[in-house]
């Protein structure tokens, strides 16, 4: 099977790529202090990433975005990931699971009204998936949506929602019935900020990731019309989670990558120059065998997120392999952010110093978009029945 046509040249893209490389390193870099002290993303820097296009990289060109596939899209992660993962944040959920929903499953007339401000960044929309008792598995969901004429009356509780506190557009999954052998009666619904009856929580105090906003969401008798049901079906909506929620694992694979990348070139730095007995200490065996195990690390997580987007673009796999990527790459990051630690020693351990700041911040990756532990019941349940299926 061949790949599909991209709509970014290879030429284009190497543009976009470079510029994105610029800014993250020159613009974004020099302030992850002040984001990290701010508990917020500079406005001008926003600005930035709105005048770019970044939030809309990943939404098809005819509804304003730059139109890049999940191999750019990777491609992007890697230098995104380079450094306080709260700029991408900002507009990972227009890209990702949010904008994924209604590129995926919206109706004309949903993408129509939404796409076009999601793309630009004049819109912020918020995945209000996870609540209480249903996270990683939405099999266990309770919001739940009643008919009430043409309209829908939505119930229930969202929490650890992703840009809740700016968002415009909440896509909220709930329960219209209870699983039977139709279907797992979950839907999803268009339900923007200030419709009557929508709560937003205080901002979560989290580990990390500072700037990158989180809190619940209460839905208490809030109605809406029937043309707020994506794709017009009750059915979509466990399907749409689990599409989107497969194809952002990529994603977070490559920013894994790109936060651990950071965190060896750190490293290495911090070895080629501090001392010890009048040494720098990256002469010494074991720093460099840290060093080592570190760009291993680094190394086999890019080339295995990037085959799992390529498998994902032939439409080869798009099960199995994000949730393998999506397994090392953050396992890993989180090993190669302990090592960079240890390299630095006591300095590490301060605030301040960026290896601290990535240390907190990769964990969060080993939780959201389903845990490890979901992925390797994915990785094992998957490889089991494939093998059934071929007796």
């Amino acid at each position: 099977m061949t790949s599909p046509v991209p709509d970014v040249s290879d030429d284009d893209f190497r543009e976009i790529l470079a510029q994105t490389r610029k800014f993250v390193r020159t613009a974004v870099v020099p302030r992850e202090s002040e984001i990290l002290s701010e508990d917020k993303v500079p406005d001008d820097l926003r600005d930035q990433a709105k005048a770019m296009g970044l939030f809309g990289y990943a939404i098809p060109q005819e509804w304003g975005g730059l139109g890049l596939n999940i191999v750019q899209d990777v491609e992007l992660a890697l230098e995104l990931g380079y450094t306080s993962l709260a700029l991408r944040s900002m507009f990972g959920t227009n890209n990702g699971i949010a904008g994924q929903v209604l590129v995926g499953f919206g109706t004309d007339e949903q993408k129509a009204r939404w796409l076009e401000p999601i793309a630009t960044g004049d819109a912020v929309a918020s995945f209000a998936l996870t609540e209480p008792g249903a996270g990683s598995n939405p099999s266990g969901l309770k919001t739940k949506a009643v008919r009430d004429g043409q309209d829908w009356v939505i119930n229930g509780n969202k929490q650890y929602i992703t840009n809740a506190p700016v968002a415009d557009l909440f896509i909220v999954f709930a329960r219209t019935r209870p699983a039977d052998d139709n279907g797992p009666g979950i839907a999803v619904f268009l339900v923007p900020a200030d419709t009557p009856g929508v709560e937003i929580g205080a901002k979560d105090a989290k580990m990390g990731q500072e700037g990158a906003w989180t809190s619940d969401v209460t839905f208490t008798d809030v109605r809406v019309g029937g043309d707020t049901l994506i794709g017009g079906s009750e059915d979509i909506g466990y399907r749409a989670a689990m599409t989107s929620l497969a194809r952002g694992r990529i994603h977070i694979a490559a920013l894994a990558v790109g936060s651990a990348q950071r965190a060896l070139d750190e490293s290495v730095g911090y070895a080629a120059t501090a001392t010890q007995g009048g040494a720098p200490i990256g002469g010494f065996q074991l720093v460099q065998a840290m060093l080592a195990d570190q760009q291993t690390g680094v190394l086999a997580g890019r080339a295995l997120v990037r085959d799992a987007a390529q498998k994902w673009l032939r439409n080869e796999d798009r099960r199995i392999a994000p949730s393998v990527a999506k397994l090392f790459c953050t396992e890993m990051a989180g090993k190669v952010a302990d090592l960079a630690v240890q390299v630095h020693g006591g300095a590490g351990y301060m605030r301040g110093v960026p290896v601290e700041r990535i240390y907190r911040e990769v964990r969060l990756l080993r939780l959201y978009e389903g845990t490890s532990e979901i992925q390797r019941l994915i990785i094992g349940g998957g490889l089991v029945r494939e093998a059934q299926r071929a007796l």
